[in-house]
């Protein structure tokens, strides 16, 4: 009762509903509206008139699906009417829009008859790029689909049979691996004749299942060959010569049961004579047809699927239609055809067998998964499941010939993909993407980062992305005793032939101390301490970097910031008259800016500030960005006070030092990055546009800044960036996750790379 208060509430607060319309272009302005509509709108219109391919360039059509009921079979509410199935179709409509990018509109239609249903949908072609039909109730179903797939030229896909159909499939192919079975010998029994059970089967039998080997029943008992009551020519095809009559019958001997029932509708003596390692998908929802605690009392060697998501192995089409209408759009596919529904279940197959991100485990509440009897498919919040299903299904539309737009470069194509997950990944994505570019030209060139905290669970998955992703060559600092049996526990493959480097047993120790001492016996360290010190990873990591025999360093994710970087200043150190400064690199939703010091500098002079701003400009020029520097302040160019007073002066510094550099100040955060705003008051500002580097007086406003950023105003942090160190050193945040590890060795690489581009220029 309490949920269904709870959804109640969840759909009537704030704005009525799930969904809304938002326009993609401005209007706010004569001139935006006379684009918008009358009487600009008509140029549009004209080139597709005499193109309709044009549609595609000026419209949302390429990107607008509908997502189409009746309302005659919705969820386990059964016929309720179009109005009534509304909440359902807007909920679709989230989930296309929430997994896949793909906008919607959602159409109830008050037509039980299945040619008035279908001509009204044939007359809304001109709109879509694709329709979802759902909730349909079965005979008319088929019809409807069969109907409108010969008749439009549009992707048409009846989830409710096809997506169950090929989630179930690619989790059907991993339980029988897991049972050390083979598809094409088991016995399957099928329960339920709907929609979904005859898709379900058809799938099964295009992967290599035997359609002798099937034996469907309904509520009336097995489907055979002398039966007459309740049969359909859709129920037909899966009659059999048998003389089993009733649902325990069929289930003797069976090795695979497959339910899309009822609640209930098979009991714990039932299942006892299946076979060895029997697999149950008891899909019926809410209430399965028998319980996972149920089954596993009788058959503790059970595997098992359901339709809800407080088991495992869920099935949920949510991991299909998003993903496949992706795809299909992304080429303009005719059709949904065979070959992208296999294609979709085969990708789904073989990504749950893949390392699960640590992103994943967060939204499930830490909870661990691997490929087994208990995770058999991706999780619904996977974000990989969009980066192998759409590319999948698009490659399966362009080799069949329904594909009119094919993708020429899968790799952009991805990588476009991965853009759906925030501006945070286009950004990273292009910094590997250049790191990648310059190793396959040379393969020496792939940096050396040594990892001083190895028994970290986190840094050693970050590695294995690393590794995959070819971005770095790691360095593994550790005791073997520990950091190995997290390797295997892990499972972490990429890792097993990895060196693991103790400090005090390795050949350059003593060398390093001495080194050490040299470097800091006029600050107190002795010989006796620098072997002490050297011993620990992150004085070796630094060691090395210094020396050469790595290009980089990360450390940060076990420790605090102050001991992390403290072997860094004390070893790499700062160039002459240098100022170590921490950089975040905060992602917006169309641009990228600076924000700096963030995690040092507690209150900078102006020389400092000034120098700051320079390191900022350097590394913006890696990510190939102009650099415009404002000086931050809580005054617009008064300087009578005297933080405004030091911010004018840093600006005055770096011009007069660099005057090249656009930058100006002191300034106020608004005036900074409303380029519109700052050219009718301050015309005679030198940024003429949006700052994109944002230097702060002091760390109090620095840090705030970026945090309230992040939490609060929809910002991506990357970083710290660690800027004024001789060479590539960067300290992570002890509440780091793997990704933030990965995207901070992507932006290291970048840096050696780009220290190495400067020299060969010089």
């Amino acid at each position: 009762m309490a949920l269904e208060q709870d959804a109640l509430e969840y759909h009537r607060m704030g704005r009525k509903g799930k969904i809304e319309i938002t326009p993609t272009k401005p209007c706010d302005t004569d001139r935006d509206l006379s684009l918008a509509y009358s009487p600009g709108v008509a140029a549009p219109c004209i080139e597709i008139q005499k193109n309709p391919a044009e549609v595609f360039e000026y419209t949302a059509r390429g990107n607008l699906v509908g997502v189409i009921s009746n309302g005659t079979a919705v969820l386990g509410l059964g016929n309720i009417g179009a109005l009534a199935s509304k909440p359902v179709m807007e909920g679709k409509g989230v989930l296309f829009k929430k997994f896949a990018d793909i906008d919607v509109f959602d159409i109830e239609i008050t037509a039980t008859d299945p040619k008035e249903f279908i001509q009204t949908v044939q007359n809304l072609e001109p709109t879509f790029g694709g329709i979802n039909l759902e909730d349909i109730k079965a005979p008319e179903c088929f019809e409807i689909e069969e109907t409108l797939r010969k008749t439009m030229k549009i992707p048409v896909f009846h989830d409710d049979q096809h997506g169950t159909a090929i989630i179930s499939a690619a989790a059907l192919i991993n339980a029988v691996e897991v049972a050390n079975k083979k598809l094409h010998e088991v016995r399957i029994v099928v329960n339920g004749a709907g929609a979904s059970a005859v898709a379900c089967t058809n799938q099964f039998i295009a992967l290599g299942a035997k359609r002798e080997n099937i034996m469907m029943c309904d509520s009336k008992g097995v489907v055979h060959k002398a039966r007459a009551e309740g049969m359909n020519r859709y129920k037909a095809q899966f009659a059999v010569e048998t003389d089993r009559r009733t649902l325990t019958d069929a289930l003797q001997g069976a090795d695979v049961f497959v339910g899309l029932s009822v609640g209930g509708a098979v009991t714990k003596e039932m299942i006892k004579g299946m076979a060895d390692r029997p697999i149950i998908f008891a899909m019926a929802n809410p209430t399965p047809e028998i319980l996972p605690e149920e089954a596993k009392s009788v058959r503790p060697d059970v595997i098992m699927a359901t339709g809800r998501s407080d088991y495992p192995n869920q099935v949920n089409n949510v991991l299909g239609f998003p993903f496949i209408f992706r795809g299909a759009l992304d080429v303009r596919a005719t059709c949904i055809n065979e070959e992208m529904k296999l294609a979709a279940t085969k990708a789904l197959a073989a990504l749950a067998k893949e390392e699960v991100p640590e992103s994943v485990s967060r939204a499930y509440g830490g909870k661990t998964f691997r490929f087994g009897a208990e995770y058999l498919i991706p999780k619904p919040f996977d974000p990989r499941v969009l980066l192998h299903i759409a590319p999948a299904v698009a490659k399966a539309a362009m080799e069949s010939g329904v594909a009119q737009n094919p993708i020429e470069d899968f790799d952009a194509y991805r990588d476009k993909l991965e853009g759906m997950f925030g501006a945070a990944r286009v950004f990273i994505r292009s910094a590997m993407n250049r790191v990648k570019s310059t190793i396959a030209k040379d393969s020496k060139q792939k940096p050396r980062i040594v990892f001083p905290e190895a028994h970290s669970e986190k840094v050693l998955k970050a590695i294995q992305i690393i590794i995959e992703e070819g971005i770095a060559e790691p360095v593994l600092l550790g005791y073997e005793n520990v950091v190995r049996p997290l390797i295997e526990k892990l499972e972490l493959d990429q890792l097993v032939r990895l060196p693991i480097l103790r400090p005090s047993q390795d050949e350059r120790y003593q060398e390093y101390a001495e080194t050490l001492f040299h470097l800091r016996a006029r600050k107190g360290v002795h010989m006796q301490e620098a072997h002490r010190l050297m011993a620990d990873p992150n004085y070796f990591a630094a060691m090395a970097v210094h020396l050469g025999h790595a290009d980089a360093m990360i450390n940060g994710a076990t420790q605090n910031y102050r001991d992390s970087v403290t072997p860094i200043l004390e070893i790499i150190g700062r160039p002459r008259r240098g100022l170590a400064a921490g950089l975040i690199i905060m992602i917006l939703k169309e641009k990228v800016v600076f924000f700096a010091d963030t995690t040092l500098n507690i209150d900078p002079t102006a020389e400092e500030v000034a120098a700051i701003a320079v390191q900022c400009a350097e590394v913006a020029s890696f990510f190939h960005i102009e650099p415009r520097i404002a000086m931050l302040s809580f005054s617009n160019f008064t300087g009578k006070h005297e933080s405004p007073a030091k911010m004018k002066h840093a600006a005055q510094i770096v011009k007069a030092r660099f005057p090249n550099l656009v930058v100006d100040g002191e300034m106020q955060a608004d005036t900074a990055v409303n380029g519109d705003f700052m050219r009718e008051f301050f015309p005679f500002c030198e940024l003429k546009s949006d700052a994109n580097i944002l230097v702060f007086p002091n760390l109090d406003s620095g840090n705030i800044a970026y945090k309230l950023i992040q939490q609060i105003g929809g910002g991506e942090a990357l970083g710290p960036f660690l800027m004024g160190v001789k060479k590539p050193a960067h300290v992570l945040q002890r509440a780091c996750t793997v990704n933030d590890i990965v995207n901070t060795v992507a932006l290291a690489s970048l840096h050696v790379q780009a220290i190495r581009e400067m020299k060969a220029h010089r």
